[in-house]
């Protein structure tokens, strides 16, 4: 049957089992709104108020759920806004399909109005990108951007389409997509050896990152540390892949991690790394990372290996697939005389915050013990960001979604909302710092325009709260231009955008209203006022060895000393 270019976006994305696309329309776009209106009870629309939101609730939509993102927007600025949504998605391996539409073929190269190159200005940020020029043409490649979107290390692809491009007709014939299947090649000498790196280890530790989320390998992660009898410690994107609430989970690694994961890392023989890449933020000074251990790296990626720290041995291969072959090869290992010293270091080195006032460590907390653990908890970036991922305890994956990556401010309204879209069942908790908070406030009206039920935290210290800590920390108190205490009011402003708000000075007015904004129909905004000296604690200084970790304490001991 012969179908515009327009409807055979619309046919491609339903063959794809697309149920949600978030987007902003335009003129170059305006034939695939046209069909998207047409279908509207097939495939839903949620228009938000700034494509670079569109762009984020995509990505929280993926995080979510494993499966393929969708995002569009019209030529020029409006292809550009989604950029920075893009970079976030391809920093963190999330698949999103962006499909934009431009000027006319005619008119490419001339300059034309709301002309832009967005093939070429999102090559680095994309796994790969499309200009379709010929409609015959168009569903193939809408395929193949799905495709690669998910196959192996995911990531996002765009698709550009040139107006005349989705109004030409060509002739269309359905394809029933069948599920791609897991790379189950991995090659035995390296699993062999693997095996004998972990039965001559002593001092084990397992070091998980978001690639163990990305596989869905939480079931055979589980029997792997079991049977490996070691401690377990996670990136921030590695979060709920083991639960949070397991013995033998020890917290963060790295920069803020915990002072149990850093002290333990550093002295272990074996650090099995189960889909990190060594990011900075993790290695601290990588020249001194886990100086003591073989490094056993397992990743679908090889470009991964060697590129941060230098590892012993590595396994190329889905994690899943790899740690279920590791599980029937190995035999139960006993670490019990590791265990217990890493037990003893939990005790040694509890996590602890001021009591009695109202703060950020505070705030997650309870919306812990609100939750039991049951939401999907979404973050800004910085303070806020950090005492997420301390203190909410993860038990699942995908159940922790933050840019790690690329650390975008803004990003968590957007991705709060794709992720009620994508799984309205669970309760959604976007946890902000108020200058997050400024930079795509907008999105508050397109939970309200839908009524969608996400719950807005602002941790409002009237400050960048982590450029501050580091002013305060390194750079002698001298405060410039993280100071934002000024009078926009927050509560005000969301409720002029349709969504309920209410203030929080103390803890007990927090318990009380997110209590009530758990029950609520609609968004909520909740202004939580907090210390604008509180940190993030533990801590490694920049260039430093993570075993060097300080906390308040150990700051107020060694100026004692001096």
């Amino acid at each position: 049957m012969k179908l515009t270019g327009a409807e055979i976006v619309k046919e491609c994305l339903k063959e794809q089992g697309v149920d949600t696309v978030f987007g902003y329309p335009g003129g170059a776009i305006l034939n695939v709104y046209d069909a998207l209106y047409k279908h509207q009870n097939e495939i839903r629309h949620i228009l938000t108020s700034h494509e670079q939101g569109a762009a984020h609730a995509a990505d929280g939509y993926a995080r979510a759920t494993g499966k393929v993102g969708v995002c569009l927007a019209t030529s020029g600025p409006g292809a550009t806004n989604l950029v920075t949504g893009i970079a976030t998605a391809y920093m963190d391996s999330i698949p999103v399909v962006a499909i934009t539409c431009n000027v006319g073929v005619s008119l490419l190269g001339k300059d034309s109005f709301q002309e832009i190159d967005i093939a070429g200005v999102t090559m680095p940020i994309t796994k790969h990108n499309y200009i379709v020029k010929d409609v015959n043409k168009l569903a193939d490649t809408i395929r193949k951007a799905f495709r690669i979107a998910r196959k192996g290390r995911p990531g996002p692809v765009l698709i550009d389409i040139p107006k005349d491009v989705t109004s030409n007709l060509a002739e269309y014939e359905p394809k029933k997509i069948t599920p791609q299947k897991r790379n189950e090649e991995v090659n035995e000498e390296d699993l062999q050896t693997a095996v004998e790196m972990i039965q001559n280890s002593k001092k084990p530790y397992i070091f998980v990152g978001g690639g163990a989320v990305l596989s869905d390998a939480d079931e055979e992660l589980f029997e792997f540390v079991k049977k490996v009898d070691a401690p377990v410690a996670d990136t921030l994107m590695g979060k709920g892949a083991f639960p949070g609430t397991d013995p033998y989970y020890t917290g963060m690694l790295g920069m803020h991690g915990t002072k149990t994961s850093n002290h333990g890392v550093s002295e272990c023989d074996l650090l099995v790394v189960v889909g990190a890449r060594f990011s900075d933020r993790v290695t601290g000074n990588a020249e001194k990372f886990a100086p003591k251990a073989k490094i056993l790296q397992i990743d679908i990626d090889p470009a991964e290996m060697n590129k941060n720290v230098v590892i012993t041995h590595g396994i190329t291969g889905d994690v899943k697939v790899v740690l279920s072959k590791l599980n029937q090869m190995l035999e139960q290992q006993n670490h019990s005389e590791w265990i217990q010293t890493i037990e003893a270091y939990k005790a040694k080195y509890p996590m602890t915050y001021h009591p009695d006032v109202l703060s950020g460590p505070f705030v997650v907390e309870e919306i812990y013990r609100q939750t039991k653990g049951d939401a999907v908890i979404v973050t800004e970036v910085g303070q806020n960001q950090m005492w997420a991922a301390q203190y909410y305890k993860y038990p699942k994956p995908r159940t922790l979604l933050t840019s790690g990556g690329l650390g975008t401010m803004g990003y968590g309204l957007g991705a709060s909302i794709g992720a009620k879209c994508a799984r309205p069942e669970k309760c959604v908790v976007n946890i902000a710092g108020d200058g997050c908070f400024r930079m795509n406030m907008n999105e508050i009206a397109t939970a309200a325009r839908y009524q969608i039920p996400i719950i807005e935290v602002i941790l409002n210290n009237h400050v960048l709260g982590m450029v501050r800590q580091w002013q305060d920390l390194f750079y002698g108190k001298r405060y410039s231009a993280t100071i934002l205490n000024d009078n926009v009011d927050f509560v005000k402003l969301a409720e002029a955008m349709g969504a309920k708000a209410y203030r929080a000075t103390t803890r007990e007015e927090f318990v009380r209203i997110f209590e009530e904004a758990r029950n609520a129909d609609g968004p909520v905004l909740i202004d939580c006022q907090i210390d604008c000296d509180e940190k993030v604690w533990p801590m490694v200084a920049p260039g430093e060895a993570i075993d060097q970790v300080f906390d308040e304490g150990d700051l107020k001991e060694k100026a004692k000393q001096n």
